[in-house]
């Protein structure tokens, strides 16, 4: 071949090979523009609203699309209003040249005030006649421009170092909208020991909300003890959000400061002359609070307040050589006026306050799951306070009673008894416990020399020894709940005794049995418990039968 016309042909194919990848990378090219793809969002939403994300797509090529695909994916913390899945996948019909379309995804968005949320979109195709796939992409954002739910922590500024404290959470929702599956967290500071929390926490740290309507809210009561070396500051930190499938949407969070300080009054207190005392029903309680300069100061024009609360006491009681009560708040105050020690208070001097209240003997409970109660004071001196709580010990008797006419037994022999012959009588225990329960209770009782028992008893399953050398007879009653008595039956035993009085005791009334003592552990106190009632004799006071007296004859 003509070396020319090689050439010539070889440049014809080269420049037909151009064009032809020319035309094919500008038609690829093409194809990629093609579509148009957006969503469309608020640019600003409120926590929990409800909003609609607009897919769009449009062909502006002039050729159809096929095999089209569209995946949409909702933002972190969304909740979509089918309550589907946070992803979607969608296969499309062809899309024609010209051709545009749109799909609505709606949901919910949650998160902190001035968190953005992106959605995306990706919409996958391929060009009629091509086997090439083609991928276009877009996001929308927006912002949650507020979260309309108040948050706060109720947190003293300062603390001295190994000072009980006592602070609150708040919550309250002003959104139109309930949020759900709600939790609260919080973070203490090293030093800080949690003493009690009302409501209870799950765990040490958290607590569950559940459902918070609008207008709704409550707050979480924390009393602990704060450590910390002089001048530490210690950082609480608080989060509420939702916690769904494993995940938790911050919604909001506090965080609040308390400097350790050094103490500058010292407030203690005792009742009965006691740090520990253990109130009981009935008991006078005679409370002195005491209080000691311990600043390098001197200390002028104080005030001390006191508010007492607790079902067990009878406010109307009180009794205070100086200051003034106030029922409607529960409250003692005392000035200068009344203490002098609040006028002037060098460093290291002491001052004292005291005042006189009554237990009631009893009071309303309601159910028995009402039980464990406490008397609190809240001692308020300038800027200290001290809190003190005192434990109600339950109240836990026993009745004793003697018959010669009832209904357990049916008892013989002379009335009034005759020296050296036998009657029998019936003596019946009753226990009652209120207040708190109570373990390992027991009732004693020591029959005197010439009575014995006959051996019966009921109920005859019921747990009553006898101790032939110390003649003393035990009912054992194992554990009694609070209410025992009140909202259950009281446990009784009946059982029946046998007398033969000697001439000695011609003339007068004889002893049936000692007196009644019932012993049991309080579970709430920590303290031992007892009760007593008299011993009985042949007048039988419970008998109104035995009209006789019961002297021996």
């Amino acid at each position: 071949m003509n070396p020319k016309k090689a050439i010539f042909i070889l440049f014809i194919l080269l420049v037909a090979g151009g064009a032809a990848g020319f035309w094919l990378w500008q038609k690829n090219t093409y194809s990629k523009e093609a579509l148009k793809l957006e969503i469309l969002a608020p640019k600003e939403v409120e926590v929990g609203e409800e909003l609609t994300y607009v897919v769009k797509y449009k062909n502006n090529g002039d050729v159809r699309l096929e095999h089209s695909k569209l995946i949409f994916e909702y933002p972190d913390g969304a909740i979509p209003s089918d309550g589907g899945e946070q992803r979607i996948t969608q296969d499309l019909e062809d899309i024609y040249p010209g051709q545009e379309e749109t799909r609505r995804f709606s949901a919910r968005l949650f998160g902190k005030e001035g968190d953005v949320k992106q959605a995306r979109a990706q919409l996958t195709w391929q060009p009629k006649n091509l086997n090439a796939v083609y991928r276009s992409e877009t996001e929308a954002s927006t912002m949650i421009s507020s979260v309309p739910l108040s948050f706060e922590l109720d947190l003293p500024s300062k603390a001295e170092n190994g000072q009980k404290i006592d602070f609150s959470l708040n919550y309250f929702s002003q959104a139109s909208y309930p949020f759900s599956d709600l939790r609260i967290g919080m973070e203490f500071p090293e030093g800080f020991e949690m003493v009690s929390a009302n409501p209870a926490p799950i765990g040490n740290r958290e607590w569950q909300v559940g459902v918070l309507n609008k207008a709704a809210g409550g707050r979480i009561r924390v009393q602990g003890i704060m450590r910390g070396e002089l001048d530490q500051t210690k950082l609480f930190r608080a989060t509420i959000g939702i916690w769904k499938d494993g995940e938790f949407t911050l919604l909001k969070e506090v965080v609040r400061g308390l400097a350790i300080t050094k103490p500058g009054l010292l407030i203690t207190q005792t009742i009965n002359g006691s740090p520990a005392y253990v109130a009981a029903s009935g008991d006078v309680l005679h409370y002195e609070i005491s209080f000691r300069n311990v600043s390098e100061r001197n200390l002028e024009n104080l005030f001390l307040i006191v508010n007492l609360d607790g079902a067990p006491l009878d406010l109307a009681s009180i009794k205070l050589n100086a200051g003034k009560f106030q029922q409607g708040d529960n409250s003692l105050t005392w000035g200068s006026k009344d203490i002098p020690a609040l006028r002037f208070l060098g460093q290291g001097e002491e001052g004292k306050a005291e005042f006189w209240v009554n237990v009631k003997d009893e009071w309303d409970v309601v159910s028995q799951q009402d039980k464990n109660f406490t008397i609190q004071d809240r001692v308020l001196l300038s800027d200290a306070k001290e809190e003190f709580s005192t434990k109600v010990k339950a109240k836990l008797t026993v009745e004793q009673n003697g018959y010669f006419e009832n209904e357990a037994f049916p008892n013989s022999g002379p009335l009034p008894p005759q020296v050296g012959r036998a009657t029998s009588y019936t003596i019946i225990w009753k226990a009652q416990n209120l207040y708190n329960d109570v373990t390992n209770a027991k009732v004693r009782a020591v029959l005197p020399q010439g009575v014995e028992l006959t051996g019966d008893v009921l109920p005859s399953d019921a747990s009553l020894t006898f101790d032939s050398q110390s003649r003393e007879i035990v009912w054992d009653l194992k554990d009694l709940a609070a209410g025992t008595g009140k909202f259950t039956a009281a446990p009784s035993v009946a059982f029946q005794v046998r007398l033969i009085p000697n001439d000695s005791q011609r003339g007068a009334v004889a002893p049936l049995i000692g007196e009644a003592r019932i012993t049991g552990e309080d579970a709430f106190a920590g303290i031992t418990l007892q009760h007593s009632d008299p011993s009985i004799d042949t007048s039988l006071p419970d008998d109104q039968a035995n009209s006789k007296g019961g002297i021996v004859q």
